[in-house]
């Protein structure tokens, strides 16, 4: 790389890695500068200047400031529209618990006729999401490929932080698509495309990774990064969902070995991490960010313009300025967790059934009091990502996006001791959670194992709605478990009470439309080897 390419580098990175950790370091006036800066550079350089190359610059890795941008970048990759807010779309999408009025009030709209309605088909999302996920890959590769470790602890760190995102990101991508193609090393003309792997080749990647995250990630990073504990409770999630696959367990190791495997890993974080007095503090910006409750966090920031999560959450007239309100939560699943837990603080948290409205004041009420006369209207929205500012007028905001959080961590703990027998101390795990939310556990929880494991996932439901790993946890147990307690709980209430046809989405019950997500087009139609 040519001198003023490598000096370019060096300031887009530097610019990168201010504008990761501003929320933490710099003040708003320093920021809207570093800011201003970015933009000059990235404008003024793009005829020339792609960004991946910065990352493939061997040399930039030498040294622990410039290596700490590249790092910065790779979490940077993920916090804008293509990485970020299609990935909550799709993922919230393909649960069978929401449903969108993005492209229309009604059932009717393209979005709630297939990803919403459980038939999902090759899409622009679909598209950016799997483009974004692949630079963030490629951003990895870049990492791990170049940082030499040994004794210097920045460099092991970023180092670690490349193999956990690699780790995270191709978690993410298996479970959407199935079999991908599987890049481990930096791009050439021999690698352009790849072809599938399976599955279980993916996840024997996914732990190799993990491992080597847990060997080299060491806190160095600092507040707003994850550490460790991330990589633990990463390699906790895998061992769960092999545990419950047989067609991915590796010859020899039984679910018990891997449901044994998962407490080994999850038990790492118990007592590192501590849950916040109010669930709702969780998703406000107002209130302090990196909690002790987060594990895993992406950095946003109002200035960086790298997030529209509140715009698209955010209901008609709940605050002032832009406001889509696209995303609504099933009244199936309101309706259940009401029911279950009629006392649970996590409801006004979570749900939006009525407000007052920013501009004059009046109370609008959606759900259940208003009149069912459209979709939107007939659905509570999503109020963990609605702004919680009335007054604020701009489109982009300061939430951070929680990725993992304590409360999944012992979660994950009560389903895992209760696989292995452990049942005094499931009930430590489940009753941390309960405690805060206000409730008394279920009397199925005192009704022996598979009843157990049957209210488990419904609290996973309760706590994590909407926080992208629904989609995961409704599938993992297998189609049929899937079916019954997901599909059918909301489908067999259509046409009863106020369940109707042209208000409420049916979801498929093909098993071959709602386990997947059809492969992106771009890579079909670019990857030589895929038909």
């Amino acid at each position: 790389m040519a001198p003023q390419m490598q000096r370019i580098s060096f300031l887009v990175l530097m610019l990168i890695s201010k504008s990761f950790e501003m929320k933490n370091i710099l003040n708003k006036q320093n920021y809207i500068l570093t800011l201003f800066l970015f933009i000059v550079v990235i404008f003024t350089t793009s005829c020339e200047l792609d960004e991946e190359p910065i990352f493939l610059d061997d040399s930039i890795y030498d040294s622990v400031t410039t290596a700490e941008s590249a790092r910065d970048g790779i979490y940077e990759g993920l916090t804008n529209y293509d990485a970020q807010e299609r990935r909550y779309f799709i993922a919230n999408g393909f649960t069978g618990t929401f449903g969108t009025g993005r492209g229309g009030n009604n059932v009717t709209n393209l979005y709630n006729r297939t990803l919403m309605s459980l038939k999902p088909t090759a899409d622009t999302d679909n598209d950016k999401l799997w483009e974004r996920l692949y630079r963030t890959i490629s951003r990895c590769n870049a990492a791990i490929n170049n940082v030499t470790t040994g004794s210097r602890i920045e460099l092991n760190d970023v180092a670690g932080h490349g193999y956990f995102m690699r780790a995270w990101t191709y978690y993410y991508l298996v479970r959407l698509y199935g079999d991908v193609p599987l890049w481990t090393e930096l791009p050439s003309s021999t690698n352009f495309s790849l072809p599938l792997s399976p599955e279980k080749d993916i996840y024997t990647q996914i732990i190799s990774d993990a491992k080597m995250a847990q060997d080299l990630m060491n806190g160095s990073a600092g507040t707003g990064y994850p550490t460790r504990t991330a990589a633990d409770m990463l390699l906790a999630k895998v061992y769960m969902t092999l545990a419950t696959s047989s067609s991915l367990k590796e010859d020899g190791i039984s679910e018990s070995d891997y449901w044994q495997m998962a407490y080994d890993e999850a038990i790492k974080v118990y007592g590192k991490h501590s849950l916040v007095a109010n669930f709702e503090d969780l998703f406000d910006s107002r209130k302090p960010e990196n909690t002790a409750e987060s594990i895993f966090e992406l950095q946003i920031s109002e200035a960086a313009n790298n997030s529209q999560m509140g715009r698209n959450y955010t209901p008609f007239k709940f605050k002032t300025g832009m406001h889509f309100g696209w995303f609504s939560v099933m009244a199936s699943v309101y309706d259940y967790h009401v029911a279950t837990y009629p006392g649970d603080n996590r409801i006004d948290g979570t749900y939006l059934t009525t407000w007052n409205r920013a501009d004059n004041g009046n109370v609008v009420n959606v759900y259940p009091n208003r009149s069912r006369n459209n979709f939107r209207n007939a659905h509570p929205y999503f109020k963990k990502f609605a702004e919680k500012e009335p007054s604020h007028a701009n489109q982009f905001n300061d939430q951070n996006i929680i990725i993992y959080r304590y409360a999944e961590l012992l979660l994950m703990l009560a389903e895992i001791s209760n696989e292995l027998g452990l049942d005094t101390e499931k009930m430590t795990y489940l009753n941390e959670v309960l405690d805060r939310a206000g409730v008394a556990a279920r009397p199925e929880y005192a009704q022996g194992k598979e009843a157990f494991r049957n209210a488990i996932m419904d609290e996973y439901k309760f706590e994590v709605l909407g926080e992208g790993e629904d989609f995961h946890h409704n599938r993992r147990r297998g189609f049929n478990y899937f079916l019954t307690h997901t599909i059918k709980r909301h489908n067999d209430l259509i046409g009863t009470a106020h369940y109707v046809s042209n208000r409420d989405l049916t979801l498929s019950e093909d098993e071959s439309q709602v386990m997947k997500i059809p492969l992106s087009k771009l890579e079909i139609d670019t990857n030589e080897y895929i038909d």
